[in-house]
């Protein structure tokens, strides 16, 4: 075999690798971002994941797809535990880290709803385990012998945990998914609203037990603990504008899969606002304002169940 034949059987295995990780790569960043909640600490695991798929031998490997997500999701469940104990002297509330997706994204119904920031938020109140195990099984359809290699549990102890996590999440979530449609015009009156000052318009668009989350981070100013209720939600948003004698306003945009707001203060972007909505009324506000958390806003993420 002369040197260039050499040189290209060499080569393909390498080259095998980079196609299947890149064929699979938006499943994969996918898969982290559900389980971590941050993009940032996704890319990460992806990076680990293809540090770790260039040393295994691809010819023992039956299903690529199946044994890239196996290797992410031990790679994000290592992550999530450093997490949770970062979270726990994170200053105030703690929100996932916005994307700003496509259109069929937004598409397509049960990644929308996987990605929201509602759901999202649920998410972060499972044990690891449980997270990955219920983001696996009930937004991937992964199996239960296969999640039970990624996770090392047994298939029977997979669907016990399987079955006590979508029972905990069944219990939190949204009691319904509104149509885009129906969430952006609640968006708009909200929009309208606070744009005009109107106190009355603010509500009338927020349900009774309305509750707004703001995360700072600490780096800028945010409420310390969720507020609860219309008229308390209400004033501290009209109460936050005519104290601090700023123009705020926002710009519609695909944020989670889902209408939101890229908010601004004077023009300048202050942070993303995304909610949730039951019926034509407004459940959730979420306000992120961590610069750190903004910077994937500026391009479309791609995401994928697929």
């Amino acid at each position: 075999m002369n040197e260039h034949s050499d040189a290209a059987a060499e080569g393909a295995p390498a080259d095998a690798a980079t196609e299947a990780f890149v064929t699979h790569r938006n499943l994969l960043f996918t898969v982290a971002y559900e389980m971590l909640g941050s993009a940032a600490d996704a890319e990460d695991v992806l990076q680990e994941t293809w540090l770790r798929w260039t040393k295994v031998d691809l010819d023992q490997v039956h299903d690529r797809r199946a044994y890239l997500v196996r290797i992410t999701t031990r790679r994000a469940l290592d992550r999530l535990r450093v997490m949770r104990r970062r979270k726990e002297e994170y200053v105030g509330p703690w929100l996932p880290e916005p994307l700003l997706t496509a259109p069929d994204v937004a598409e397509d119904v049960e990644l929308a709803e996987s990605v929201s920031m509602a759901l999202m938020l649920v998410l972060e109140t499972l044990a690891p385990t449980e997270r990955a195990v219920f983001v696996l099984r009930e937004v991937f359809g992964v199996g239960y012998d296969e999640i039970a290699a990624a996770v090392g549990k047994t298939p029977a102890t997979v669907r016990q945990i399987a079955h006590r996590a979508r029972r905990h999440v069944d219990a939190r979530r949204p009691r319904e998914i509104v149509s885009p449609d129906v969430a952006r015009a609640a968006l708009e009156s909200f929009r309208r609203a606070f744009e005009t000052g109107d106190l009355q318009g603010l509500l009338d668009v927020l349900a009774p037990d309305v509750v707004l989350i703001s995360d700072g981070g600490g780096v800028k100013q945010a409420a310390p603990r969720p507020i609860l209720g219309a008229g308390k939600v209400a004033r501290f948003i009209i109460g936050g504008i005519d104290k601090a004698q700023v123009t705020l306003t926002g710009d519609l945009a695909l944020l989670n899969g889902n209408p939101a707001l890229v908010m601004r203060v004077n023009g300048e972007i202050d942070g993303v606002l995304a909610v949730s909505v039951e019926g034509s009324r407004i459940t959730g506000v979420y306000y992120v304002r961590n610069p750190r958390k903004l910077t994937r806003i500026g391009s479309e993420i791609p995401l994928t169940l697929r």
